[in-house]
């Protein structure tokens, strides 16, 4: 049989689709024939599937999810909209087994899948389930033993007991499935994986609903040899996609250490994910040394209170050390602010910005506005309170969305009525911080569609993007 998998993203700037790449790795080694139709760069998808249809009869069709919005409060885009408008005019052709997948997928399957109106769905890792499910569309197996399959029965749908695959058994370092240099030439830098999973307790995140809260380590030598793969195509910028690179340390601290010890930190720049804590001068050391140019802390706020109400195991002094190791071994930095969540009010928002001021770090991206996604801690404490339109804590589409599929958000009452004003009227204007201004179009921190950052990765920038608007600001040249 063969199967079509399908990457319906059109975002700007791109972002290969990693979980494709891993996906075909499963299929190849079941001997499973695939296609793949990346939309990402077709400037006319209606025809691109016509076009494909023309000439192929897939026996079955897997859609990867990555967004179902831009989880952006000020612009609050609905992507999935647009992924809908591709699985249409796929049905338009065809009528086999439509299957979904992807970190967006998994975040609200069921809401998803009936949204999309596909068949099947697949929540967490697909490289064993999704082989699985098409031998047994084929007759060669039991849907209910596929990990974490959703399907329809008569009483409507069913999902699976999710299996986590061991990545110490599988090699997911072949990188080819999609057009890697070119997803390197118009999006700046390559994506992978050292991990999966994550362990935090953040009352917010979608992390451990979508990729499951066992930490699963990939081999230091497997992510050695994916990063040399794509080093030989000619890509030499990278971004880590775990949750939080330096989780647990020692992992990270192994990862490096293989890349010092096959001379890749003199040949590559990659960027991390990574938590305050633990941030060690080791740890810092060898990044550096394993070519890591960037870190991108998600700290979500200075306030020890406030990181205490959102479900942060650090408190404010590893920040301070966390920017001192920074600036030690030259890794520029930045830290990610997450304002307006449960507690949150005009004195303890002022005092995380300030804050930031004083501990200088060379970028700060705030985010207004806390997306709100079943099945974790934020949406009991919202249920509690009332998912209701007179919930004065919550922000974007409330009525006529029961499953929180189109983007809501939470964001405090007490910051009153306009909140960006606010947060604006504090920054004043401080080229260091990413946050929305009409001044300088450069400070725009949505990824979505972000023309700047188009342009300027066209100029030859690359890296991350965050980074790329810092150069910039700061007038350095690409590179």
């Amino acid at each position: 049989m063969k199967v079509l998998l399908v990457n319906p993203n059109r975002m700007r700037p791109v972002v290969a689709p990693l979980a494709l790449e891993y996906i075909v790795q499963g299929l190849r080694g079941e001997g499973i024939e695939y296609d793949i139709l990346d939309l990402a760069f077709s400037e006319d998808p209606r025809a691109d599937i016509a076009r494909y249809f023309s000439g192929n009869s897939p026996a079955a069709i897997g859609v990867t999810v990555r967004n179902t919005d831009d989880c952006y409060y000020l612009s609050g885009d609905f992507v999935l909209e647009r992924t809908k408008e591709i699985t249409d005019e796929i049905r338009r052709h065809t009528d086999v087994p439509l299957i979904l997948g992807g970190v967006g997928f998994s975040a609200m399957p069921e809401a998803v899948i009936s949204y999309l109106k596909a068949d099947f769905g697949i929540v967490g890792e697909g490289e064993e389930a999704f082989p699985r499910l098409l031998r047994a569309l084929r007759g060669d197996g039991d849907l209910s033993e596929v990990p974490g399959l959703i399907y329809r029965t008569e009483d409507g749908l069913v999902r699976n007991p999710i299996r986590y695959i061991d990545l110490g058994e599988r090699n997911l370092s072949h990188r080819g499935a999609v057009d890697n240099l070119r997803y390197f030439c118009e999006g700046g830098m390559a994506g992978f994986e050292t991990k999966r999973g994550c362990d935090r307790r953040c009352i917010y995140c979608l992390d451990p609903v979508s990729k499951g809260r066992w930490v699963r380590l990939r081999p230091p030598e497997d992510v050695a040899d994916e990063i040399e793969r794509l080093l030989s195509m000619g890509i030499t910028h990278f971004h880590t996609c775990d949750s939080e690179f330096n989780v647990p340390e020692f992992h990270a601290v192994a990862v490096c250490e293989e890349l010092v010890r096959r001379g890749l930190g003199d040949k590559i720049k990659w960027y991390a994910y990574a938590s305050p804590r633990p941030f060690s001068e080791e740890l810092a050391s060898l990044m550096k040394r394993a070519g890591c140019v960037g870190i991108d802390f998600g700290v979500d706020h200075g306030d020890e209170g406030m990181l205490e109400r959102l479900g942060r195991d650090f408190g404010p002094e590893a920040l301070e050390k966390a920017v001192g190791l920074c600036r030690r071994y030259g890794i520029v930095c930045m830290f990610d602010l997450l304002l307006g969540g449960p507690g949150e009010t005009g004195n303890t928002l002022r005092g995380a910005i300030e804050q930031m001021l004083r501990l200088a770090p060379d970028r700060v991206g705030v985010a207004l506005g806390v997306r709100l996604y079943p099945n974790t801690r934020l949406a009991e404490l919202v249920v509690e309170e009332g998912f209701t339109p007179e919930n004065p804590n919550l922000r974007g589409q409330v009525d006529d969305n029961p499953d929180w599929l189109r983007p809501v958000f939470y964001l405090s009452r007490d910051l009153g009525e306009n909140p960006a004003e606010y947060v604006g009227g504090i920054i004043r204007g401080d080229k260091r911080f990413f946050f929305p201004s009409r001044e300088d179009i450069r400070r725009n921190y949505n990824y979505n569609e972000n023309q700047v950052l188009v342009e300027a990765i066209q100029r030859g920038y690359r890296g991350a993007f965050w980074d790329i608007l810092r150069r910039l600001a700061e007038g350095e040249g690409a590179g």
